[in-house]
Parts: C-alpha cells; structure tokens; sequence
C-alpha cells in the first residue's frame, strides 16, 4: 500500500474523482487502483469561498510499488504498524476493579477483559438507557436525578457531549480506539474525518454495546453502585467500601471517577490520598445561528459542506480566554448532579441539524487565584458559582444574557435574533451578578477582540449561558511513575484524577493504566 497526502478536491466531487487524483499522483491510469482507504479527511477554508476537502489515502495498485514511490509526488510507504492489545494472560486471584464507567474506566475495563482478567465494574449511576429518559425528563423540567444524569451514568458525562474524538494527543492508541468505537456502532466516518465525532444519540448505543463486549469477556459491571470508602492495610489496598457498606475485596482499583465526583473527593481527602489543586477553567456557552457561522467559516452556503466550528484563543495579561468542546448544530443542556445548583454544558447529535452553534467560552484559572484554600478548593468555587446560578433562576432554569447587553454591563429581558436552546429554559438576567470578577472582566476583553478571528463572535444578538464550570477537574489526585498513589494499588486515572481532556486523552489513559497493572 502507498500513502498519498493531500488530495484537494471541491465538496461536491465523487469517489471516482479521488481514485482519478489518486492515480494521477501516482502516475498510473486509473484502471490499476485496486483499492482505496481513506486515512484522513478535513475542510480546507483559508481560500474562501473556494473550499476544498483535502484526502490522505492508502492506495492498492498493480504493479511495483516500490517502482512508483520513486517517482510519485507526495507518496510514502503506508505505515504497516499499529497497536496491539496486550495478549490474554492467567487471571489474578483478586480480580480488578474499575471504579466508574466513563470513557477513561470503559477503555480500562476492555484492556483488562482482553487480557483475561475479568474486571468488576462500578458505576455510581445507571445504565445508558435509563439515564437517558431521566435527563429528559430534567431537560423537560422534571426533578434533578442526583444519581443518573449528564454528569453520572454508563459512559460517563462525555455521552451528554458532542462526541468529539479530536485529541491533541499523538499515540498509536488512537487509531485502536476508533476501531472500537466503530465495531460498537458509530459511523465508520470518524476513523478518517479529522475531527471526529459520534453525538450524544449514538453515544448511547456505543456505550451500551462496548459494556456488553466487556461482559462477554468475563468481565461483570455493576450500576448504582457508588464507592463510599476504602481499606488498606500498611499502605496497601484491600477492600472498596460500596454504597455505606458492602465490601468488595480487591487489591487493585482503577480510580476513574469523573471530573463531578465531588462527594468522591471528599473521601479521598478524609483517607489522606494525595491530593492538589489543579489549573482549570470556568466560563460561559455562547450561542450563534449556525448558518451565520457557516458563513463565517466558508464564505458560502453549501449544502454539502458539514456545520462548521471553530477554535479561539485570546491571551490576555493574567489569563486566557478560549473556546471549547464546540458543537456545530448543537444545544446547550441542562448539566447539574447537585440538588440546587445549575451547570451548563454542550451536545449535539449524530446529524449536528440544530439551528444553533454552541461552545464553552472559558477563562483560565490558576490555583493562586482561588478564593478558597486546600485542594478541594476550585471544587467549592464551582459550587458557589452553581449555587448562585441556581439562586438568581429560583431553579434549574440558566441565567443568560445577550452579548451586547453583556458588554454594556445591562440585563436582558429576552432573546434577538439568537433564540437559547437550553432546557428547561433560562432566566434573562445579567450574568455580572452569577460569574466573579475575575471570569466576567476576561471576557469582557476577549469578547470584542475574538471578533476578529471569528466575524459575528461578538454579534449583540449572541447568547451567553451560564454557568459552565465542569470544563475539567480542578483536582489532580496524585500518582508516582508507576501510575499508582501512594495508597499502592489504588490508579488514579482519567479526567477526573486530573490527567485528561476528553473522550479521547481519558481513553488513552484509561488503557495506559490497565497496561501498568498488568505488568
């Protein structure tokens, strides 16, 4: 196979034309391609309104290949490599546990399983399917599930999320996991588009049919069962302490516990694991028509073209202000898991067909900047905020506000053109009352000066949501090289322990923690 990279071609072109530029590269008629894989797709828009979609292929073609790399433009071997799981090995006598079920403990539980050793499962909150209809029924105005929600539940809080598998992260893990995610129901599409993403409706499945594979392989996952404490004799781990009181005896425990676990934190502070403040971000969800980013972002209307994101950055003198976990088509949802608090977040489904384009719109916060001590202390800021949220709301309704009211430091009393997608509603209001200083003096700046990379960033019209305080976990749950905390056998792992971003980086943790405890 040869690998050939960067093929332009205009979004409306068909398969024959990529097997025609394919074989023009190569030098050859178009008869001797025998086959065509496509590795990478992407949206190029610097030229608009020309776009173009730009291939990386791997191409089969008859004849020397060797003979035609000598000569062909933009050709190399294609890579024969990838990785491999580890191989089954004889079970443990204690069989492993993986606390939480989010994409970081699903990847670490599969490792385990194909390695034979049977991991038991457990998962404070409740099975996908379940899940679902109690956070419509939040999303509809219902009362708050504090244990099945956009924060808790099989497949953790990226399934109420875009689904975006883009990583900043290059490791070889990557291509494996994609190949997962397909066999369990996504598109095929996300092993080649270069920012992938599956959407919260087939999220569902995935989730669903990956637990069914590790269950196939031994494996055992247990809903509703949430670790309250923890037992270790002269610095080791013997026994997780489930629901108040069941023990379960293991030696070995995968601590992916999910940026949320709040009540989690604080018992692993009560049991003196290791523990520090972490750097993280707090902000707002701004929303456009997505037609107006559309525009923004090709230049044109095409039909054939998908939504299109962004990606901002504005540093300013003491932070950064960024966009995050942008969701072309998507809806800003309702993301609470404590009675008397409001969150925001962001999704979209498979189709991305929503009017509206949303992102986090975030300011970096340092631990020195914390008003509260200690290292749960980013923890109880983002409690204060959310409680303020709720308190201005008078319930799960979000405080929002239009960007130039915003800016001009003056409520809003309802929507432009920019109608806000949250459910169960928002109150109009002005967010200088819920966010601090130090979030809202940020954005004040960054806004007006992102108009410039983004036309229509900073349209009056545009809504800000708030507030969005769950970007990441501001606890780091320290480990050593061996991936383990000073409690020996107890992994912290995942976004939650602080050593992750995202679907991606917590499954590729997830696995590189598995790989430790099996050596």
């Amino acid at each position: 196979m040869i690998r050939l990279r960067d093929i332009s071609l205009p979004p409306e072109h068909s398969a024959s034309q990529l097997q025609f530029e394919a074989a023009k590269l190569l030098g050859v008629s178009a008869s001797r391609i025998r086959g065509i894989k496509i590795v990478r797709r992407s949206v190029d828009a610097r030229k608009k309104p020309e776009v173009k979609i730009i291939y990386t292929v791997d191409v089969a073609v008859e004849g020397s290949e060797a003979k035609l790399l000598k000569h062909a433009k933009r050709a190399s071997p294609a890579p024969t490599k990838f990785y491999q799981p580890p191989k089954p090995r004889p079970a443990s006598e204690k069989r492993p546990v993986v606390v939480g079920f989010g994409p970081a403990g699903m990847f670490a539980a599969l490792i385990l399983a194909l390695a034979g050793q049977k991991p038991v499962v457990l998962e404070r909150g409740e099975d996908a399917a379940t899940r679902h209809q109690k956070v419509e029924a939040f999303f509809s105005g219902g009362a708050l599930d504090t244990r099945s929600n956009v924060q808790f539940g099989e497949g953790g809080a990226g399934t109420f999320s875009d689904g975006k598998l883009n990583t900043g992260v290059n490791n070889p893990r990557i291509a494996w996991i994609l190949e997962q995610f397909v066999a369990a129901g996504a598109r095929e599409d996300i092993l080649y588009d270069a920012k992938p993403h599956v959407g919260t409706d087939v999220l569902l499945e995935v989730v669903q049919n990956l637990r069914k594979r590790i269950i196939s392989l031994g494996g055992q996952v247990r809903f509703c069962t949430q670790v309250t404490g923890l037992e270790s004799e002269n610095g080791q781990l013997r026994a997780l302490i489930v629901n108040g009181g069941e023990r379960i005896e293991c030696e070995k425990a995968v601590l992916a516990i999910g940026h949320s676990a709040r009540d989690t934190f604080e018992m692993l502070r009560e049991k003196e694991i290791p523990m520090e403040p972490k750097p993280f971000s707090m902000g707002v969800r701004i929303e456009h028509r997505q037609k107006d980013i559309d525009l923004a972002q090709y230049g044109c209307e095409n039909p054939v073209l998908p939504p299109a994101d962004y990606k901002l950055v504005k540093h300013l003198e003491n932070n950064t202000v960024y966009t995050f976990c942008m969701c072309p088509g998507g809806y800003v949802v309702a993301a609470a898991s404590e009675e008397g608090r409001v969150v925001t977040n962001g999704m979209s489904y498979a189709d991305r067909a929503g009017e509206n384009a949303n992102a986090a719109l975030l300011v970096t916060l340092n631990p020195e900047s914390f008003p509260y001590p200690g290292s749960l202390g980013g923890m109880r800021w983002q409690r204060e905020i959310e409680q303020r949220a709720y308190e201005i709301s008078g319930s799960y309704r979000a405080p929002a506000q239009k960007v130039g009211d915003f800016l001009e430091n003056k409520p809003s009393t309802g929507a432009g053109r920019v109608e806000p997608t949250y459910r169960p509603g928002v109150t109009w209001c002005d967010l200088h009352e819920v966010l601090p200083e130090v979030i809202t003096s940020a954005l004040e700046e960054a806004i007006p000066a992102l108009e410039g990379n983004l036309s229509g960033f900073s349209h009056p019209d545009a809504v800000l949501t708030a507030p969005e305080t769950r970007s990441s976990s501001p606890v780091r749950i320290l480990r050593d090289e061996t991936r383990q905390s000073s409690l020996r056998g107890l992994y912290p792992t995942g976004e939650g322990a602080g050593y992750a971003g995202g679907i991606m980086s917590a499954a590729i943790d997830g696995i590189l923690t598995a790989e430790a405890m099996l050596d």
